[in-house]
C-alpha cells in the first residue's frame, strides 16, 4: 500500500534500503543552509548509513521509529527522497499560543486560598498534609475522592508526564514517589531541573499532586502515584517533533524500570497526513503497544469538527475532551462541553474525543515564578503556589489520573481493557428526551466515572477490529466508521452492513455491539474517503445541556456501582507533513 501525504514524506518502496547512488554533493551547496529531519528506515542502522552515505551525520537516534534526526541540505533531502525505502519528515519548531488568551482568563470565580494548614493524610499513612481552603471540586466530579477514601491512590503505578518539566511544589509531597526524569531537550540526557513554562507542573499536580483540600479529600486524581517526568518543552512551552518523540523514545525503553503504565501527553499538533504516516503517532503507537496506556489532549480547537490534534488523533489511544464547570466548582447543574474542546471525527473517520473529563478553570500548582504565572498574574491564587488555567490538557492529566486508580486495583489491565472500561462506565450527556445532548464526535462516551471504571468487567470493547502490530509494520492501516452525508452531517456507519455508508439507527450510539463507534477496518478495502467528501467547519454547536444519571444501555445494563449523578430542569433520566508540536493552546478560562 502507498500513500504520500505531505511534501516532505518520501516515496514509501517496498524494497530495504541498498545504497544511494549519485555524485557528491556540489562544494557551494554543502554549505547551505540545514534543515532538521527524522530520517526513518527499515531500521535505525539502516537510517543512519543512509545519512552517512549523502555527506551528513545523525544527530540523534530513534529506535521507536527505526529513524535518526539530521541536520540536511535541500542536495541531501532530494538524495534521501529519491532512496528506495527512505521516509523523511521536517522538524519545525513552535510556539504554544498560549500568550494569545493570557490577559483575558483572570479569575473571577470565588477561588480563595486563605490559610494553608497541616492535617493527617487520609491514606492510611499517617503523614502530615498540607491542607489548602479554596474551591475546587474535579477529584469528587469523577468519583476520585471515593476511591482515594477506599486506599485507591494510585500508589504502585507509575506516570510519565511528557511536558515542559516539574516544580517540585512542597505541599504537592512529591518525596520518594519521583522515580527518574529526564531533560532531552535539543538532545539533552540530564535529569530535569524545574519547569520554567508552568504547563507540565499544572498537569503533573491535577494526575498526581499529593496536595489536600476542605474536608481532607486530595485536590489530585492520584496523590500516591509515583512519576516519571521527561521534559520535552522549552522555558517558552516551544517543542518539536524531534524532542517529543526522543523523550517516548526513553520512556518506552525504561518503562519496565520504574513500572510506566500510563503516560499523559497534553500537547498536539494539526495533522498533516494520515495518522500512521505521522512519526510523532508512531512512535505514540509504540508505547501502547508496549503495554503502556496514552492518554492524549483531544485539542483546544474547538468546536469546530475535525480539529482534533497529533496525537490524540491516533485510534488505539484515549483521547480527551474538556468540561467546564462555568466558575461553580461546587454546582454541577451549570456544567457543560467546553466550547473549546476539539470535535471529531478524525479524518480517517475514527470517534475522538473518546472521554470528556474536567478541564475549565482547574487549580492546580504552578510556581508564581513561572512564564505563565507572569504573562497572567491574576490566575495565580493569592497566598499559595496554586494558578487557575483551562484547557483539554488539564482533561487529560484527570483522565491519566483515573487510569492510574484503576491499575492499582488490577494491575494485569491491558491498555485496551482499560480503554474499554473507561468506555463503559462512562456517563454521556442526554436530553430530557434521552437522545444525546452532545454528539459522539464531541463527548465520546461521556464523562469519564472512576468508581464505575475501577469495577467494571468489561472487555473486548475497545479497538475492536484494528491490530497495531500490523499498523506499525505498515502492512495495514485502519479507517473508522464516521461518515459524512450530502448535507454537512456526520454520523457513524453500520460496519456490519453490506451497503457501505449506512448509517447506524438512533443518535449514533449502537451500544448493543458493544462501541461499533470504536471499531475499525481495513484502509485498504471498503468505503473510500476521496469520493468528494470535503470535511467542512460548519458544525453546529449545542451547549446548555447537562451531565444525567441514570442511563440505561440497550441491552438493559444500568450501572449499579456508579456515582450518584444529577438530574436538573432541561435534563432527563433516559437513556504528516511537517506539522510541529505545541503544548496545547492555552486558553481562556470559559
Amino acid at each position: 500500500m502507498r500513500v504520500r501525504c505531505s511534501s516532505v514524506l518520501a516515496l514509501m518502496a517496498l524494497s530495504l534500503f541498498t545504497g544511494i547512488a549519485g555524485a557528491a554533493e556540489p562544494g557551494h551547496v554543502a554549505r547551505a543552509e540545514r534543515a532538521r529531519y527524522i530520517v526513518e528506515a527499515s531500521s535505525t542502522q539502516a537510517a543512519r548509513r543512509a545519512v552517512l552515505t549523502v555527506g551528513a551525520s545523525a544527530r540523534e537516534q530513534l529506535p521507536i521509529v527505526h529513524g535518526v534526526v539530521a541536520d540536511l541540505t535541500t542536495w541531501q533531502v532530494a538524495q534521501l527522497e529519491a532512496a528506495p525505502g527512505i521516509r523523511l519528515f521536517a522538524d519545525r519548531a513552535v510556539m504554544t499560543s498560549a500568550g494569545l488568551a493570557s490577559v483575558v482568563s483572570s479569575v473571577t470565580a470565588p477561588l480563595l486560598s486563605t490559610t494553608s494548614s497541616l492535617t493527617r493524610s487520609n491514606d492510611g499513612q499517617g503523614q502530615l498534609q498540607p491542607t489548602l481552603l479554596f474551591q475546587t471540586n474535579y477529584p469528587m466530579l469523577v468519583g476520585a475522592d471515593m476511591l482515594q477514601q477506599a486506599g485507591i491512590t494510585g500508589r504502585g503505578v507509575t506516570i510519565a508526564v511528557l511536558d515542559t518539566g516539574l516544580w517540585q511544589d512542597p505541599l504537592q509531597n512529591y518525596a520518594g514517589r519521583i522515580l527518574a526524569s529526564r531533560d532531552v531537550l535539543n538532545g539533552g540526557t540530564g535529569p530535569v531541573t524545574g519547569d520554567p513554562y508552568g504547563h507540565g507542573t499544572h498537569v503533573t499536580s491535577i494526575a498526581a499532586g499529593g496536595a489536600m483540600n476542605i474536608g481532607l479529600n486530595y485536590l489530585a486524581i492520584a496523590p500516591r502515584a509515583s512519576l516519571v517526568i521527561v521534559r520535552a518543552f522549552d522555558g517558552t512551552g516551544a517543542g518539536r517533533y524531534t524532542d517529543v518523540i526522543a523523550g517516548l523514545n526513553w520512556i518506552v525503553a525504561n518503562r519496565a524500570r520504574y513500572n510506566i503504565r500510563v503516560l499523559n501527553l497534553s500537547f498536539g499538533a494539526p495533522p498533516q497526513s494520515y495518522y500512521w504516516d505521522d512519526p510523532l503517532n508512531q512512535a505514540v503507537m509504540a508505547a501502547w503497544h508496549a503495554g503502556i496506556v496514552v492518554v492524549a489532549a483531544v485539542g483546544n480547537e474547538g468546536p469546530s469538527p475535525m480539529t482534533v490534534d497529533v496525537p490524540g488523533n491516533v485510534p488505539y489511544v484515549i483521547t480527551a475532551g474538556a468540561l467546564t464547570d462555568n466558575y461553580t466548582p461546587y454546582n454541577v447543574s451549570d456544567d457543560r462541553l467546553a466550547s473549546f474542546s476539539s470535535t471529531g471525527p478524525t479524518y480517517e473517520g475514527f470517534v475522538k474525543p473518546e472521554l470528556i473529563a474536567p478541564g475549565g478553570h482547574m487549580v492546580a500548582s504552578m510556581s508564581s515564578n513561572s512564564y505563565l504565572a507572569n504573562i497572567d498574574p491574576g490566575s495565580m491564587l493569592p497566598t499559595e503556589q496554586m494558578f487557575t488555567m483551562s484547557g483539554t490538557s488539564q482533561a487529560a492529566a484527570v483522565l491519566t489520573g483515573v487510569v492510574a486508580l484503576m491499575l492499582q486495583s488490577d494491575p494485569t489491565l491491558t491498555p485496551d481493557t482499560v480503554k474499554c472500561r473507561l468506555l463503559a462506565s462512562a456517563r454521556p450527556a442526554v436530553t430530557s428526551a434521552g437522545t444525546l445532548a452532545y454528539s459522539v464526535f464531541q463527548q465520546g462516551a461521556g464523562l469519564i466515572n472512576a468508581v464505575g471504571a475501577v469495577n467494571s468487567g468489561a472487555t473486548g470493547c475497545a479497538n475492536v477490529g484494528l491490530d497495531i502490530a500490523e499498523d506499525l509494520a505498515g502492512t495495514v492501516h485502519f479507517g473508522g466508521p464516521a461518515n459524512r452525508d450530502a448535507n454537512g452531517n456526520y454520523y457513524i456507519m453500520n460496519l456490519s452492513s453490506s451497503q457501505w455508508g449506512q448509517p447506524l439507527p438512533g443518535d449514533g450510539y449502537y451500544w448493543s455491539t458493544g462501541y461499533a463507534w470504536g471499531q475499525g477496518y481495513q484502509w485498504s478495502e471498503g468505503y473510500t474517503w476521496s469520493q468528494g467528501y470535503t470535511w467542512t467547519k460548519g458544525y453546529t454547536w449545542t451547549k446548555g445541556y447537562t451531565w444525567t444519571k441514570g442511563y440505561t444501555w440497550s441491552k438493559g445494563y444500568t450501572w449499579s456501582k456508579s456515582l450518584p449523578w444529577w438530574t436538573t430542569s432541561g435534563s432527563g433520566s433516559g437513556p504528516a507533513g511537517s506539522a510541529p508540536t505545541a503544548i496545547e493552546p492555552w486558553v481562556p478560562n470559559q
